[in-house]
């Protein structure tokens, strides 16, 4: 029996069991259902290049066919590892705007506003190089600046200075807006994952347990009150305990798959798959969303230090494997999108609406695809979507992934905000700082040049940049999940901590914003025992 059982050891459920088992007593149990972190395509910032083009360490998970997307089945690519998917991204910090957690407040949620979570932020971040009273130092998230970022990097970051944007040094300091080289959780020249800096320092505390290849089934429900969880290790069906509460951190695909498998969930939906329904409950599975993504791909086959395919190349990947392998330095140590910014689609907007990510590679269908040559890529994502979609049960065997529908650009509005996005982005890549070093956009999209023709482009190119939230939505109307304490609305013993509780979509990368909150969770639990 123990007080607590985690589901899911990833960017919220590590944070959650490390900080949970700082009291010696309290008992908790923490569920994976991928191995330990122990691939050194992990600890390796690059490895991340290694992981998309196999799949590594993920789930394996796809969109339905996305009609915004002219029917293509979208990629959703999250990590059954653990550390989740702070084990496989790559690795940009950013919290997003205050006005986007004043948001969250103001639907609602009291407790959530601005104010209220930059303690957290603050308590979870270790930040090497930046100080003051948005910046947290002695955490056990690590943040740094990278360790040799390209020329070519700081080429983007030049050119969008010359295009007319500020040059941000800090992308979560007091304005976001501009261009810089993004910070990355790395420590010495290695990814920082959840799991390194809350959960492996601290696996021979005894009451703490935590279990790996364990595959969540149910939750076990007691009327209407979470007493425990089924999973599934080694073909086998078994059970764990749970005194005081379970704690759902499985992502925005899962958790919401979880309480259906578990009864909790549109009453409908589970009739249909045999389901016996413990709660109705509307909304588990919908409002979800994500950052819509498309991207411009450009040759460069002089600039042989970029990220490539060639003789050459070969011959410095082989130099750099020896750099990190002797003392954690070198080319090895790229997050690939080292460079970006965050910027207006038009002069009417009344904060940046676009995040750009520069990569000093060919970015092909995530990478899975191997583009030969050298050349670079650069996104151009949507902050704030209006378009919604759900997940839904595929089946009642809780060994099949669900159905996951973004809904991407649906709402006509996103589709005009990327395409000026992409105008923009052009406007940046013609700049002297890179247009100087004689890269040439693609054919598949230098060829799309009026509104309708990069509307087209984009329907036929974009796709997710792995940011799905909101699927378990936190607030106190009838389609909401959970509350502003984030217990699952008519249960008893039951928690959603992950980027599914999430309101609406942050204006960034969403894994620091997911710590935040299980940091907050954990005090909201600290706070129903004392």
């Amino acid at each position: 029996m123990f007080d607590y059982i985690v589901v899911g050891g990833g960017s919220a459920g590590s944070v959650l069991a490390g900080r949970l088992s700082e009291d010696p007593a309290v008992r908790v149990c923490l569920l994976e259902a991928g191995p330990a972190d122990k691939s050194v395509l992990i600890h390796c910032p690059a490895g991340l290049a290694v992981m998309a083009k196999y799949e590594l360490n993920g789930w394996g998970q796809n969109t339905t066919p996305q009609p915004g997307l002219g029917g293509r089945r979208g990629y959703q690519p999250r990590g059954k590892v653990l550390g989740g998917s702070s084990s496989l991204n790559a690795m940009i910090y950013v919290r997003g705007q205050p006005a986007d957690y004043d948001h969250w407040a103001a639907q609602g949620n009291p407790g959530w506003g601005w104010a209220d979570v930059l303690p957290y932020f603050v308590r979870a971040e270790h930040n090497e190089s930046i100080s003051g009273p948005l910046h947290g130092q002695g955490g056990p998230f690590n943040v740094a600046d990278l360790r040799a970022p390209h020329r070519v990097s700081q080429s983007f970051v030049h050119a969008g200075v010359q295009a007319g944007y500020p040059h941000n040094l800090d992308f979560n300091g007091p304005d976001q807006e501009g261009v810089g080289l993004y910070q990355v959780t790395h420590k010495n020249g290695e990814r920082h994952s959840t799991a390194k800096g809350y959960l492996t320092p601290h696996l021979g505390r005894p009451n703490l347990q935590v279990i790996t290849c364990a595959q969540a089934a149910r939750v076990l429900m007691e009327g209407r009150r979470a007493v425990g969880v089924q999973y599934r290790q080694g073909g086998q069906l078994k059970e764990v305990r749970a005194a005081r509460e379970v704690l759902l951190s499985a992502g925005a695909l899962l958790s919401p798959q979880l309480l259906m498998l578990s009864g909790i969930g549109p009453g409908a939906q589970l009739q249909r798959h045999g389901i016996a329904v413990v709660h109705d409950l509307p909304g588990v599975g919908e409002h979800l969303h994500d950052h819509p993504d498309v991207v411009l791909l450009y040759d460069a086959p002089h600039l042989k230090d970029l990220f490539g395919v060639s003789a050459e190349a070969a011959v410095r990947i082989a130099r750099g494997v020896m750099d990190w392998r002797r003392s954690r330095t070198g080319m090895l140590t790229t997050n690939y999108a080292e460079a970006g910014g965050f910027i207006r689609s038009s002069a009417a907007e009344s904060a940046p609406d676009l995040q750009l990510h520069f990569v000093i590679g060919k970015l092909v269908d995530h990478g899975r695809k191997t583009a030969l040559g050298h050349g670079y890529s650069s996104h151009v994502c949507l902050l704030q979507p209006r378009s919604r979609g759900r997940v839904a049960l595929a089946s009642a065997d809780p060994m099949a992934l669900p159905l996951v529908d973004p809904n991407f650009l649906a709402d006509e509005d996103d589709l005009q905000r990327m395409v000026r996005g992409v105008r923009r982005m052009r406007d940046i890549l013609s700049q002297p700082a890179l247009a100087d070093l004689g890269g040439k956009e693609l054919p598949v999209s230098a060829s799309a040049q009026t509104d309708a023709e990069i509307a087209q482009f984009i329907r036929s190119h974009a796709d997710s940049i792995y940011h799905p939230v909101g699927s378990c939505r936190m607030g106190p109307g009838p389609m909401d999940v959970v509350d502003a304490q984030l217990r699952v609305h008519g249960v008893q013993g039951l928690r959603v901590v992950d980027a599914s509780v999430m309101p609406r979509i942050i204006s960034g990368n969403t894994n620091a914003p997911t710590v935040m909150v299980a940091e907050k969770a954990v005090d909201l639990l600290r706070a129903s025992t004392a």
